[in-house]
């Protein structure tokens, strides 16, 4: 399969604490020579001051002042490069079990996840907990990556135990494809280059894989639905009379002439024009931005939605949600908060607390009511208005909510549609 050296793939990865993440992507960059002259100068003198044998590779992503003085990795860090095949963006979340929140930003827009697990220890708490936000997230390509394999001898019948591990409680999951790949970042092994110490690992090393990975738009083509951000009303006699509805497609196709309706009111009209840009155009597709025009002057606003007359999104004041918990206060019961959906912003309460998910065990409890930082639960919300929804394994862009506290203006939870 020919591969577009302009198509960009996005990874998160995602690990245990010393599991190695820091060094796997500093190897990356390093052996694909992403790395620039002068930062490759800053990090050796660093290697050199903390008396590290050669470059410590895991100080290319550790870049914050925090993270190098406590030695961990305390926040998503994103770092970007390019082979001659693809460009890349990493988002390097931490292991921490207190920062289950920061690996749900980092994997929001995933084309993939790159899991790793120590060779030594095997599938742990935290590599389920990882690989059901991987799932949960609904992101396409798993790979799992067995690092430290030199600190196992290389041994094949390790990393196949630990395949087997990893098989039997992600059969509970719904992965779509996961990929096995046995490295030592430390050493290089399988990680740009093939390694010499594992000839009995006949596939690819992690970054021809990574390479290689057929990227499926997470778009959906089918529904079209446009969130209008803006009324355009301009002000000068030439465009006096132009009402144009703009904002950015969520999802689908809209071309003019086509027969639309607009939600909440229902009503319903054709397009009379698109603008994208300074150049009318007759068709547009997400994520375009663009700019609509009707034939019938209809009472449209921030918040509604253009979509097609014959398919439409559910309408619903009570809904369900997997919610991640993100802010350090716990939930308070029946705490009113503002909800974004889209370019939507009404009022909402979490009305119950379904049940909590263990993600260790994946066990569902139904008697915790308390949603705490990382808590991931499936609540029943309530709005003020109804919201056009779609759910989230249909539409990432119309199944996704967040909720804000209304007293901080602190983002409090982040949400997935059921």
């Amino acid at each position: 399969m020919e591969i577009n050296n302009n198509q960009l793939l996005r990874f998160t990865t995602a690990g245990s604490v010393d599991d190695g993440k820091s060094t796997l992507i500093g190897r990356l960059l390093f052996d694909s020579k992403s790395i620039f002259e002068d930062q490759l100068d800053s990090v050796s003198k660093t290697s050199e001051k903390k008396g590290h044998d050669g470059v410590d590779l895991a100080l290319f992503t550790d870049g914050l002042k925090d993270e190098r003085e406590q030695g961990i990795t305390i926040d998503v860090a994103y770092r970007y490069f390019t082979t001659p095949k693809r460009k890349f963006i990493i988002a390097d979340t931490p292991g921490h079990i207190q920062y289950t929140r920061n690996m749900v930003t980092g994997a929001s827009t995933a084309n993939a996840a790159v899991i790793l697990i120590d060779a030594r220890h095997g599938v742990i708490e935290q590599t389920k907990r990882h690989s059901f936000i991987a799932s949960l997230l609904n992101i396409p390509h798993l790979i799992v990556c067995i690092n430290k394999m030199d600190l196992v001898d290389y041994s094949e019948e390790v990393y196949n135990k630990i395949i087997g591990q990893f098989e039997e409680f992600s059969s509970k999951l719904l992965m779509k494809d996961v990929r096995f790949i046995p490295i030592s970042a430390l050493l290089g092994d399988n990680v740009v280059n093939r390694s010499e110490n594992m000839k009995w690992y006949q596939n690819g090393t992690l970054l021809s894989t990574l390479e290689n990975l057929h990227i499926s738009s997470d778009i959906n083509k089918i529904d079209a639905r446009f969130p209008v951000q803006t009324v355009l009303r301009p002000q000068s006699e030439e465009f006096r009379d132009y009402r144009g509805y703009a904002g950015r497609i969520a999802s689908g196709i809209y071309r003019t002439g086509d027969e639309v309706a607009v939600l909440p009111s229902g009503f319903t009209s054709k397009i009379k024009s698109i603008n994208a840009g300074e150049n009318e155009v007759e068709e547009a597709f997400a994520p375009m931005s663009i700019s609509i025009t009707l034939e019938d002057d209809i009472d449209v606003s921030r918040g509604d939605m253009i979509v097609k007359k014959n398919n439409q999104p559910e309408q619903e004041q009570e809904f369900d949600v997997m919610l991640c918990w993100l802010n350090n206060d716990a939930m308070k019961a029946r705490a009113k908060y503002s909800i974004m959906q889209t370019s939507n912003e009404e009022r909402a309460m979490i009305k119950e607390v379904v049940y909590k998910m263990d993600i260790n065990t994946f066990e569902r409890d139904n008697k915790d009511t308390n949603l705490n930082m990382n808590d991931i639960a499936r609540v029943k919300i309530r709005t003020t208005r109804r919201l056009m929804l779609d759910s989230y394994r249909d539409n990432r862009n119309t199944g996704s909510i967040i909720l804000i506290d209304e007293n901080t203006n602190e983002t409090v939870a982040a949400g997935m549609v059921v």
